[in-house]
């Protein structure tokens, strides 16, 4: 069992960053990819960054260029880094695993960009 927990959301103004925090209970290394999704208030959940294994990433159009993901194998941390944040980006961040088939979801983190 994967157990997530995210954190580093908060309240900030447009045009400031922050990052996004995602510690894992197993090897993150193990892990065939590590994501992080959105869901904006009233809205479906979407994919904003996905790292692979083999450390291949992809974001969408709306955040390319503004996000990014990484990760600490030391750490069984991943992170998201989001500069240049837009009233927009204002949602529930998740993390994502996928592990042995399975799909693992932490619990939220709320980030609220100010206009």
């Amino acid at each position: 069992q994967v157990q997530l927990v995210e954190s580093g959301g908060g309240l900030i103004q447009a045009g400031g960053s922050l990052r996004l925090s995602c510690a894992a209970s197993g090897s993150i290394f193990n892990f065939n990819a590590m994501a992080w999704y959105r869901q904006p208030p009233g809205k479906q959940r979407e994919l904003v960054a996905i790292r692979t294994r083999g450390g291949s990433t992809n974001y969408p159009d709306s955040v390319r260029g503004r996000f990014t993901i990484s990760r600490d194998n030391a750490k069984n941390t991943v992170y998201l880094q989001m500069n240049s944040l837009k009233p927009e980006d204002t949602a529930v961040y998740y993390c994502n695993a996928l592990w042995g088939g399975q799909s693992y979801w932490g619990q939220g983190t709320q980030v609220t960009v100010s206009s």
